[in-house]
This record gives C-alpha cells, sequence and structure tokens, in this order.
C-alpha cells in the first residue's frame, strides 16, 4: 500500500492505476467520496471507477484521498 502521510494531490499523482481508493472531493452541496480502482490520474484530474461509472474529479477539489483495501468477498446465497 502507498504511505498514506502523502498530500492527497502528490498521492494521487504517484499511485498506481488499478489500485483501490476513496477520494473525498467537494461537490456544490458538500463533499462527497468516490471508491474504486483508480483509472488515471493526469496533472488536473483523477478518474476512479466506482461500482456504477467512472468518475473524473478535479484534483483542485480533492480534501482527502487513500489506499484502501480490496472488498470482502461476496457471501453466496444460504
Amino acid at each position: 500500500m502507498t504511505p498514506p502521510h502523502l498530500p492527497p494531490r502528490q498521492f494521487l499523482l504517484t499511485a498506481q492505476p488499478g489500485i483501490r481508493v476513496v477520494v473525498r472531493y467537494r461537490i456544490q452541496d458538500g463533499l462527497t467520496d468516490a471508491l474504486g480502482y483508480l483509472v488515471t490520474t493526469t496533472e488536473n484530474s483523477c478518474t476512479v471507477r466506482t461500482r456504477t461509472s467512472d468518475v473524473e474529479i478535479p484534483l483542485a477539489l480533492v480534501i482527502a484521498a487513500k489506499e484502501v483495501p480490496p472488498p470482502p468477498p461476496r457471501r453466496g446465497r444460504p
């Protein structure tokens, strides 16, 4: 896992695509999170693949970001 002590922008710029991340960022009414796999990062934005879609997040709006462990395995029906 990537060291958690990097500032969010620096973390995202140096993180390897494919890792699972959570990114907290500003929206019009407050804050929201994107949880998923880092697809790509440019100088201005990052893209996180969530369960429902790819989310492009301007780095200027990012408040926090860190690597997170893989999701737990899904349980089968009893």
